[in-house]
């Protein structure tokens, strides 16, 4: 039994999911089943995808919200504390609540399991059941952590499901192709419960739509049955239009910023109107306007003083959406990108991409055992004004240091990395 967060946090962050062999999913819903199934208690929202889920159930939290309803969400990674995982409008668990159900699983682990614990991922999901069931939220926002077919929350009935994006990742764990992993992500889509979707490439719609027509699931893309439309962009607000059926909502203010969170913001309010439609939930278009023009998620495009950006671009795709923002928020800045990043990704194509537009680009590493090393990823850039440093705080103060007031710098790659940042900026290092 675990009396203090540093003892239960040491101790969970050393789980891996390659040391458990079980087959998928199994354990998950052994342990539930003797913590009496928290998970057939909530109301749920379930979502999926390469990119945008956060950004997603950050709209929908804000809206749910600020029509008074009681709404967990469950995201990740975490920036700073394992506790931001898991909220209640907006608060995050206790330390006493997390080592309550914590405890509970231990116990069953080590009763039932001879103390042979499943991953990281897998304890903190059957500590968010337990947590949000037992404090009655009115809707459960559960993202995925990876994949979804297989991935440990997929054991809940949701009352929709959402899809953001797909791109080629975790290529090991979910395929090679866009169709392989729109496979994985597919399968959160349940049984008559509406998928909305915001994937644009054919390949993966194809499987997507193959598997919501098995499932008799009501199928809404992005596109083609609810559309957006920028109008205007600012520093500070973007305004966008929204269609669905009979239904249009015009000048939508949104604070995060670029046409990717505009595509998230249409998901949010879709599942929004769709669980209007169907009864679940009563909120107005009112509401809806007054709480996107709020919400904001920290590393993402996040502004900060001094022209300085923290993205969490992680992969290709994020890379592509944070170089459109930055050339519609700001068309005429020089750019100097700072990046770092874990070595599960391919960096080749994010910094072929940053590499054509930035003045300079300098690269560094955080203090994770599976960081790339800076000096391979600079070895990845052809742009003629790069360098490296290993130790990221050098790095950063050489280049605020340097910069002119021309310059935007934009912080950017694993979200681990801004997360150190973050706090480091903000003083809290």
């Amino acid at each position: 039994m675990f009396k203090t967060m540093k003892e239960c946090t040491d101790f969970i962050f050393t789980l891996k999911a390659v040391d458990h062999k079980r087959a998928p999913l199994v354990l998950m819903r052994e342990v539930l089943a003797l913590l009496n199934n928290p998970q057939d208690r909530l109301r749920a929202i379930h979502l999926a995808g390469s990119n945008g889920k956060g950004s997603t159930v950050n709209a929908l939290r804000e809206m749910l919200q600020h029509a008074g309803y009681k709404v967990g969400a469950f995201t990740s990674p975490h920036l700073k504390r394992v506790n931001e995982r898991m909220t209640i409008n907006g608060i995050q668990i206790s330390d006493a609540q997390f080592l309550h159900y914590m405890n509970r699983v231990f116990e069953i682990i080590e009763t039932h399991y001879e103390g042979e614990f499943p991953s990281f991922f897998e304890v903190v999901t059957l500590i968010m059941y337990q947590y949000f069931a037992d404090e009655e939220v009115d809707i459960a926002l559960i993202e995925t952590g990876l994949g979804g077919r297989l991935d440990a929350t997929n054991v809940i009935t949701p009352l929709i499901s959402i899809i953001t994006t797909i791109s080629l990742e975790h290529t090991a764990f979910l395929g090679d192709t866009l169709a392989k992993v729109a496979f994985e992500k597919a399968g959160i889509i349940k049984e008559n419960v509406p998928i909305i979707v915001g994937v644009k490439s054919e390949e993966a719609l194809t499987v997507i739509r193959e598997v919501a027509k098995e499932r008799h699931a009501p199928c809404l893309v992005l596109g083609k049955d609810f559309t957006v439309e920028n109008i205007e962009q600012g520093t500070t607000i973007q305004r966008f239009n929204y269609r669905k059926d009979n239904a249009e909502m015009v000048g939508v203010p949104l604070k995060m910023a670029g046409p990717h969170q505009m595509n998230n913001a249409s998901l949010a309010i879709t599942a929004i109107l769709t669980l209007r439609e169907n009864g679940v939930i009563d909120i107005s278009d009112e509401s809806i306007h007054q709480a996107l023009a709020k919400a904001q998620w920290a590393g993402r495009f996040e502004q900060l003083p001094g022209n300085i950006i923290l993205d969490g671009a992680h992969n290709s795709e994020g890379t592509n959406a944070l170089i459109q923002t930055l050339k519609t928020v700001y068309p005429q800045q020089n750019y100097r990108f700072i990046y770092a990043a874990l070595s599960d990704k391919d960096h080749a194509k994010s910094i072929a991409i940053m590499d054509s537009i930035a003045t300079s680009i300098a690269f560094t590493q955080i203090e994770l055992p599976n960081a790339m090393p800076a000096d391979q990823l600079a070895a990845l850039s052809t742009n003629v004004n790069k360098e490296y440093n290993a130790d990221w705080r050098e790095m950063v103060q050489t280049i605020l240091h340097q910069r002119n007031k021309e310059d935007v710098i934009v912080i950017t790659g694993s979200l681990y990395f801004i997360a150190e940042i973050r706090q480091w900026l903000q003083g809290e290092q």
